[in-house]
């Protein structure tokens, strides 16, 4: 097994540069429009465009011959949009068209840029410095970009740059989304265009009620400590107001209930109405809202409620050309596709997110099974089923033209119209190999793998799960599987389970935990392990874990309260103290903890730190503002007053993705050595 690997996986982003990716196409149909490196190592993705009718793919906006590198200036706000997305990537990171995909702005270290698509031609708009979340008008007029933190706006060919709101406080920004908005509720705006071109609607968000954090990079001592405003469970939110922002300098607040509903999950501006979706603070409840641009003043379209909480389903609310409104239900045990308050979708079929509107028709995605996501179109006349390969699915549908993204068991194409776009991936040289089970009572979706040319006898086990509510590990894509397959191929049966909560399995699932948060996503663990071993000859006095983010949590909740089948942990970036995490990610399953204070106190790992009886490893990105290292370093506190001897490796520089070159490689070592293996 080649040693290498590892730091091949972190060069090439997981084989994904060199792929197209963020495709938009045009209202005909004709033309599509994506980002590409050039180079399965090269980081820096570059403007194309495609013709549908004769195939050709043109270079628009090349990003090195306008400057870009790989380490290029960016400015703190565009490296916490790119945190917030977990975007890598450099030179033209995102882009945004006007309404015909025939203009297009885009922001390449921290300038401004326009392309006009017809002419082949790019420039530089001259805005000021530094220029961020750059996006174009629909008429292809105007640009509004953020400059620090104010909003301002530009014409396309550079004249006319102005404020059009600026902080009127120390802790307010005009135009960006608020921690909780990026992080947890997948919403990365913070202003949306009226179809006009003429206003726009911004959110203002005064962070001074938000407690600040303090979170500083020792290997650059000569940095200042980011004060960071992060709201964690319990504590005050940003307040987040909208307002109507006329390019004629007129100003309009929407009004609603800020109070009683202080989440904005969801804008919509079209052409049928500008709706604004909000939320409560329990999450208990979602409304719609038809906002008059005119005078603020808003009017309830649709409210839903649920005892424990409510989902937000990206691409709703949304409007089809006929003006039906889309939106998402749970009813029964199926989230369903709604027109109109209709369930368009068949029971068993759980929605996952809509995807694009082309006049009447839906384009969206959808699970049978949790380990497949396929594509799907609604229309008045038609329910169908766009791909039929077991795979993770993802795509674009306008003027009749389909983009399909699809990451199966066999590799990962981008497809229009079935023709496939160029790529210039590297080629793996480990080919994955999941074995994809139910397994237990619960049928738990779980992938199993093997060393490649393994031919008997036991093997000691890994597990290797997230188990959280944000994704899912066992599914029908090899490009989920670099990781684990290393580490089969090193010798272990990988096993990787998606226990209760995972998404793509329907409500009930996801609320199948119950009051007793972490006990029944470890017993999962431990269910699937031993079912597993009645498939598999595995060695199950030599069991590790290892896991990221809520897999690092679940890693080391295993080790800490079932030392009997887990023998040694290594947990990245693990929640220790749920006091200690965000408001609305934490609210949403634990309540609020002034009410639910056993909750916080169950699921927390501090108070377990006595019983460490095994070999566990801590890691941490030193500059993670998702996860703050205060998880970290608070466990190995409790742990070294208990007397617990463990492990913790500090990542200098690292953030909550924990891209690190060697780290497969430290861990490997360490679960040799804690699991007595040669």
């Amino acid at each position: 097994m080649t040693s290498t690997f590892p730091g091949q996986v972190a060069r090439t982003q997981g084989f994904t540069l060199g792929l197209a990716r963020n495709l938009a196409i045009s209202p005909d149909g004709t033309r599509v429009v994506f980002l590409r490196t050039p180079g399965g190592e090269d980081p820096v993705a570059s403007l194309w465009t495609y013709d549908v009718a004769t195939g050709t793919e043109t270079l628009l906006a090349d990003a090195a011959a306008l400057g870009a590198t790989d380490a290029g200036p960016m400015s703190e706000r565009e490296r916490a949009r790119r945190e917030r997305a977990r975007d890598r990537s450099a030179g033209i990171s995102v882009f945004n068209t006007d309404a015909a995909v025939r203009t297009i702005a885009f922001t390449l270290d921290m300038r401004l840029f326009v392309a006009d698509v017809s002419a082949g031609q790019v420039t530089e708009v001259g805005a000021k410095e530094p220029a961020a979340e750059a996006r174009i008008d629909p008429t292809g007029q105007w640009i509004a970009y953020v400059h620090d933190d104010e909003l301002r706006v530009i014409s396309r060919d550079g004249k006319d740059d102005r404020a059009l709101a600026e902080p009127d406080g120390p802790e307010v920004t005009w135009g960006l989304p608020e921690h909780e908005a990026s992080e947890s509720m997948d919403r990365f705006q913070g202003y949306w265009w009226a179809p006009d071109g003429r206003s726009l609607v911004a959110a203002r968000v005064d962070n001074s009620p938000v407690q600040v954090w303090h979170i500083s990079d020792p290997a650059h001592p000569e940095h200042p400590p980011t004060a960071l405003r992060y709201p964690a469970a319990g504590t005050p939110n940003a307040d987040v107001s909208l307002h109507v922002l006329g390019l004629d300098g007129s100003r309009t607040e929407i009004d609603w209930d800020r109070k009683a509903f202080e989440y904005v999950t969801r804008v919509t501006w079209d052409a049928t109405a500008l709706l604004v979706t909000v939320q409560n603070r329990p999450q208990t409840a979602m409304r719609i809202l038809a906002a008059d641009p005119a005078t603020g003043r808003t009017t309830v379209l649709r409210e839903d409620t649920a005892p424990d909480w409510t989902t937000i389903v990206s691409g709703v609310p949304a409007h089809t050309a006929s003006g039906a409104l889309l939106w998402a239900v749970d009813e029964g045990d199926t989230r369903r596709l709604t027109v109109d308050g209709v369930p368009v979708t068949p029971p068993g079929l759980q929605i996952d997110r809509v995807l694009s509107v082309d006049g009447d028709s839906v384009l969206f995605t959808a699970f049978e099974d949790p380990a497949v996501r396929h594509l799907w179109t609604w229309s008045p006349t038609a329910l169908r089923q766009v791909t039929t390969e077991d795979g993770l699915h993802d795509g674009r549908l306008a003027g009749g033209t389909t983009v399909v993204d699809a990451r199966t068991l066999d590799g990962e194409t981008i497809t229009v119209n079935g023709r496939p776009l160029k790529g210039f991936a590297a080629t793996p040289p480990i080919i994955p190999r999941p074995n994809l089970h139910w397994l237990g009572e619960r049928r738990i979706r779980t992938a199993v793998l093997l060393p490649a040319g393994y031919t008997g006898g036991p093997l000691p086990v890994l597990m290797d799960p997230y188990g959280g509510r944000a994704a899912q590990r066992a599914v029908a894509a090899r490009s989920r599987y670099w990781a684990s397959q290393w580490f089969a191929d090193q010798g272990f049966a990988v096993v990787i389970a998606d226990g209760r909560g995972t998404p793509g399995r329907g409500p009930a699932w996801d609320r199948s935990r119950g009051d007793d948060h972490p006990a029944p996503r470890l017993q999962d663990q431990v269910d699937a392990l031993q079912a597993a071993a009645g498939h598999y000859d595995l060695d199950l006095s030599k069991v590790g874990i290892r896991g990221w983010s809520a897999g690092g949590y679940l890693a080391a909740l295993a080790v800490l309260r079932r030392p009997d089948v887990f023998h040694a942990g290594i947990a990245g970036a693990p929640v220790t103290d749920m006091l200690l995490y965000s408001s609305h990610w934490q609210e949403k399953t634990l309540g609020l903890p002034a009410e639910n204070p056993q909750m916080y106190a169950q699921s927390s790992l501090i108070d377990d730190a006595p019983n460490l009886r095994v070999p566990l490893l801590l890691i941490h990105g030193l500059v993670d503002d998702n996860v703050l290292p205060v998880h970290t370093m608070k466990l190995s506190a409790a742990l070294l007053a208990a007397g617990r001897p463990h492990t913790v490796l500090p990542l200098p520089g690292a953030s909550h993705m924990g891209a690190v070159e060697g780290l497969w490689e430290y861990e490997l070592a360490f679960l040799k050595q804690s699991l007595n293996l040669s």
